[in-house]
């Protein structure tokens, strides 16, 4: 069985020629590919190390089993689809919401292997049906809309638990890393959040030599006096040793707010496998059932063990792009990095320390991204917004999941936010369509069509 672990030599395997690509079945000279898994791992670093501290999960674990989870989807996608997959951050406002409503980390990962098992289910349909069975049932408008919800509904994170713990401290990361992404070229400008960080980092430790503890909220929401930047647990934890594994947890409720997300990860999924496609001059369609299931069996595996669900990193096609190498050896060189790091408690314990202020200046500008790229979605697929057809239910359902609208039941059933709003957009669209005249019916292009370009800058 051909499960794409084998590579022929492209040319002298130490440059593209001029013009030409490095394939996926294709590799240059080890020591090269070692370097290219490495500058993989740097660009995902931004989001996947970022995502896990934002969900109270432990991040070296994450690290780890993103290792684990690409090497699953090459081996899925017979090494055909070059991809790394990193901790999801469209589960950020999830967790959030979970915890909030009494969860913990068991209850947070149960609920995202539900959404991992229902996006191998979906791959599977895809693998059996072919695309348009997506397309039928989450057409653009109702894609595009779900996104942008997820991203915004994050909003009030970043206002009430980041943002105050040191606001001067997050307004000058956010001034950083805005003129990061868009004045660094090139793999710098893809790496963008990740300098955020070390900037922000470094900032924090130099305010804290200069001007002593803060006097604001901690990460607990209580207000006193403490470093911004606490360094203790680094010089405690060891250089070796296993990251923290916890069994799920099961709760209707929890999966209800969770159920959403799978649509953007087949947003993710599709614009990613068509990107590739495009870049390498393959015809991918074929895969992108499998790269669906691959996905969601890799997050269902992930997260049984108590780690972080995980989709495709559009910011490694980025250095794809960059460096004109497709090659899915670089891709098993960045997953065994990954499971170095993942073993590295003292790297855990730094990223655990990133201070709150950091993530909140940081947090301003990766939500928002998030929520804005289900407008990019929507200009891609050219949805138009004065059909009252798509105009009604994404305006409905936008308000519900910005607002955290909820709607009670029972005395133990309750919809809110992400799930509410998810739930209107797709069932106002399609109930609307059965009564809408014929000339508000027109046909839309095909999901992954319209998303070549999606991005998840962070996940």
């Amino acid at each position: 069985m051909d499960l794409g672990v084998r590579w022929t030599m492209h040319g002298d395997g130490r440059t593209p020629a001029p013009g030409a690509v490095v394939r996926p079945d294709e590799r240059l000279s080890w020591p090269r590919t070692f370097g290219l898994g490495a500058q993989h791992v740097v660009a995902m670093f931004g989001a996947s190390f970022v995502a896990p501290v934002l969900m109270g999960l432990d991040p070296n674990l994450a690290i780890m089993m993103s290792g684990v989870a690409t090497a699953l989807f090459l081996l899925a996608t017979r090494g055909r689809v070059p991809s790394y997959l990193g901790c999801s951050l469209s589960f950020v406002g999830v967790a959030a919401v979970i915890r909030a409503q009494g969860g913990n980390s068991a209850t947070v990962t149960g609920a995202c292997l539900v959404v991992g098992a229902a996006l191998f289910l979906i791959g599977l349909a895809v693998q059996r049906f072919g695309a348009r069975i997506i397309h039928a049932a989450m057409p653009p408008v109702v894609t595009g809309a779900v996104v942008m919800l997820i991203g915004f509904n994050l909003a009030p994170v970043t206002a009430a638990t980041y943002w105050p713990q040191d606001q001067w401290t997050a307004l000058l990361v956010m001034l950083f890393t805005g003129l990061a992404v868009v004045g660094l070229r090139g793999f710098f400008s893809r790496i963008a959040i990740f300098l955020g960080l070390v900037f922000g980092y470094g900032l924090s430790w130099v305010l804290d030599r200069v001007f002593g503890r803060i006097h604001s909220a901690d990460g607990s929401g209580t207000v006193t006096d403490h470093w911004r930047l606490d360094l203790s647990r680094v010089a405690q934890a060891d250089w070796i040793g296993l990251p923290s594994f916890h069994a799920p947890a099961f709760q209707w409720s929890a999966v209800l707010v969770a159920l959403p997300v799978v649509i953007a990860l087949v947003a993710e999924n599709a614009g990613h496998v068509k990107a590739v496609g495009e870049m390498t001059g393959s015809d991918l369609d074929d895969k992108l059932g499998a790269a669906i299931a691959a996905d969601g069996a890799a997050s269902m595996l992930s997260t049984a063990v108590g780690g972080p669900p995980n989709t495709t990193y559009s910011e490694n096609i980025g250095v794809m792009a960059a460096t004109r190498v497709y090659s899915t050896a670089a891709y098993w060189a960045a997953a065994f990095f990954a499971l170095l790091f993942g073993l590295c408690p003292k790297f855990g314990a730094i990223v655990a320390a990133i201070p709150g202020g950091v993530l909140g200046g940081i947090t301003v500008i990766l939500y928002g991204m998030i929520g804005l790229l289900g407008a990019q979605i929507w200009t891609n697929a050219r949805v138009d917004l004065r059909n009252p057809l798509n105009l009604v239910p994404a305006a409905a359902g936008l308000i519900i999941g910005i607002g955290n609208v909820s709607m009670k039941f029972t005395d133990t059933f309750t919809l809110s936010g992400i799930a509410l709003g998810t739930l209107v957009v797709i069932t106002g669209y399609h109930v609307l369509r059965v009564f809408a005249p014929a000339h508000f019916k027109g046909e839309e292009p095909l999901l992954d069509e319209g998303t070549s370009s999606y991005d998840e800058s962070g996940g």
